[in-house]
């Protein structure tokens, strides 16, 4: 974490410093605003702590609860998303506190008595095979409180107007602010005038129903109890996730954390066509003794039920993502999470897919309103996010599926754990790969990057900072504060980097504010094959060297080796398969690879650059 910068710094640093309208925020909701955000959920809370990062954007977020979200649904937390939190500055402290899942055992029917379950196999969990964050259990309701403070602790200081309900909204053809909405301000209607709509307000969404987008879909004819419960049990696996499979129905059980609590989502079975929803009101004894006779001959001693539920499996996407209905109209309202996709709750994507909405959204919001980029780049969002929410859709069909099926319709006891092993990487929240546009560049040099795929989010590795010799990974330098990451990995003299550097600082230039820093748009880094202690820090070019704040201090943490050392066991110019003559990586300010160039292909980065964004004024 990089500080004082600004000046001596004896407070928490988290807390940066107030900007722009962070400096004076009024306690009361304003009749205008840049861009409004409808819920506090995952993706609105996200959203609003991006924001907080563009604080001349007049960001407000509205939730129609009186206050913070006590106790929430969701649960599963995956590597993408712990990864998307350390560009907020708070993984550590949520991987502390949060259940980590090490492994998956599977269960199933015993041969020689069918009424009993035995253990089939233990695999481990896919989350550190995969990445070098884990695969986490933490409550939703945790990572909105740790999303809420990164938002209050942004420059634009941005918290939540609780008792706020939206009631409706139009999009009208002209004006400044062409959205009006309409709301319920703790018992007052009235109208508020925005830029911008984000309407993060779940699968009974209000605002997708006032721009006419329609859910495409349906329930399956299945239902689950799900309940988070703290018990006495002889289970002997009550720690560790696990998939049953019995004569009388089917379990997945998730530890949770804090080392008592785990939630259980248990098979409640088909749901005739003529039921009508009555599944829904199965009571918790029933879903508990349900548990009690799938996994027989162990049983649970319920002491008390935090929560339960019941539901039937839905699948459903909206038919568009924004309401731009026709082509040559920029969109004004946004949908984002359950607004604009539902599923089942047991591949433990809801939260997660959620959250990477509000990240792909919030920086093209901030980058079009401090006229960093054309109003082109929001049409970008939906084109980006549906084809990811359909690849959802699909996958949890497939798993639900799997999870529901009887002991007869099994004939490999060990296919379940062979998919969850096998389809890790999608999960997991890797498989996203956007398809070339303005920000994803069609014109790339793949072959020099074989490991940073375009369009993929930038998969990180160890390197070696010059200036102290300490080992960070390189991805964890990237803080989601709107800025792109310019990786530039250099030849084997460092010469051509030399060059490139000169030729490419007049680029950047371009587009960043003359009484910005100079890395104020731009976080440019250098990554040569020598070993530490073989370079001199000063011997950068003076891109990788910027002096930023009131006082002009110089950055000295830019420059990076890749040679392996007593510490560092990774050569990424190895690991992640890069040309040794030299390679630029491009990283959205979401962390997905957006350009691969030599360092000869300076014009391309120019043209690309030209196609993304806005010269400063």
């Amino acid at each position: 974490m990089q500080f004082h910068h600004h000046g001596y710094v004896s407070h928490d640093p988290r807390v940066l410093p107030a900007a722009g309208l962070g400096l004076n925020r009024s306690a009361d909701l304003p009749d205008e605003v840049d861009v409004l955000i409808v819920g506090s959920g995952p993706a609105g809370m996200l959203l609003a702590a991006q924001m907080s990062q563009f604080p001349d954007v007049n960001t407000r977020i509205i939730e129609k609860r009186d206050g913070r979200l006590v106790l929430g649904q969701a649960d599963g937390i995956q590597p993408r998303s712990v990864e998307t939190f350390q560009a907020f500055g708070f993984a550590p402290r949520i991987v502390a506190e949060a259940y980590n899942i090490g492994w998956m055992n599977f269960w199933g029917p015993d041969p020689e008595h069918r009424e009993n379950i035995i253990r089939t196999s233990r695999t481990e969990d896919y989350g550190l095979k995969i990445s070098e964050f884990p695969h986490l259990i933490v409550n939703q309701a945790r990572v909105l409180d740790y999303f809420a403070e990164a938002a209050a602790h942004g420059p634009g200081r941005i918290e939540p107007d609780y008792g706020v309900e939206f009631l409706g909204l139009t999009v009208h053809d002209e004006g400044e602010r062409p959205v009006e909405v309409r709301v319920n301000d703790n018992g007052t209607e009235r109208i508020i005038r925005a830029k911008y709509v984000a309407g993060c307000d779940g699968a009974r969404s209000g605002v997708r129903e006032a721009i006419g987008r329609k859910h495409v879909g349906g329930i399956s004819a299945h239902a689950w109890g799900v309940m988070d419960v703290l018990v006495n049990t002889d289970f002997p696996d009550w720690r560790t996730k696990c998939a049953i499979n019995a004569e009388a129905g089917n379990i997945l059980h998730i530890p949770r954390e804090g080392g008592y609590l785990s939630r259980m989502y248990i098979d409640l079975g088909a749901v005739a066509d003529d039921d009508n929803h009555q599944v829904r009101s199965t009571s918790i004894e029933q879903i508990i003794a349900k548990a009690n006779e799938i996994l027989h001959p162990y049983t649970l001693d319920v002491k008390q039920v935090a929560w339960h539920s019941v539901y039937e499996v839905g699948h459903r996407v909206t038919d568009g993502f924004d309401d731009a209905l026709e082509a040559d109209r920029h969109p004004r309202v946004f949908l984002t999470g359950d607004a604009c996709h539902t599923h089942s709750a047991k591949a433990g994507q809801g939260m997660n897919v959620s959250m990477q909405d509000g990240f792909n959204l919030g920086w093209k919001l901030g980058h079009v309103l401090t006229g960093r980029a054309p109003a082109e780049l929001l049409s970008t969002y939906a084109a980006e996010r549906r084809p990811v929410a359909q690849q959802l859709i699909d996958f949890d069909r497939e798993w639900s599926s799997l999870m529901a099926r009887k002991p007869e319709e099994i004939s490999d006891p060990q296919e379940l754990a062979t998919y969850y092993l096998a389809t890790a990487e999608f999960p997991s929240g890797f498989m996203t790969q956007y398809p070339p546009s303005m920000i994803v560049s069609g014109a790339s040099q793949q072959e020099l990057a074989a490991g940073f795929p375009l369009g993929k989010r930038f998969k990180s590795a160890e390197v070696t900072r010059v200036s102290d010799g300490n080992v960070e990974h390189l991805g964890h330098h990237a803080r989601a504060d709107g800025r792109w990451r310019v990786y530039a990995f250099a030849d084997r003299s460092g010469e051509g980097l030399a060059s490139w550097a000169s030729a490419v600082e007049p680029v950047l230039a371009r587009y960043t504010p003359a009484d910005g820093d100079s890395d104020a748009v731009f976080d440019a880094l250098a990554i040569y094959q020598q070993r530490h202690d073989e370079l001199e820090f000063h011997d950068a070019p003076a891109l990788f060297r910027p002096q930023t704040g009131p006082f002009g201090l110089t950055d000295w943490e830019k420059v990076y080796s890749a040679a392996p050392t007593v510490w560092c066991h990774e050569d990424i110019f190895e690991s992640r398969g890069l040309s040794r003559d030299g390679v630029v990586v491009v990283v959205r300010p979401d962390q997905y690879v957006a350009a691969i160039l030599s360092l000869d292909a300076v014009d391309a980065l120019s043209a690309f650059f030209e196609g993304a964004l806005l010269p400063a004024s």
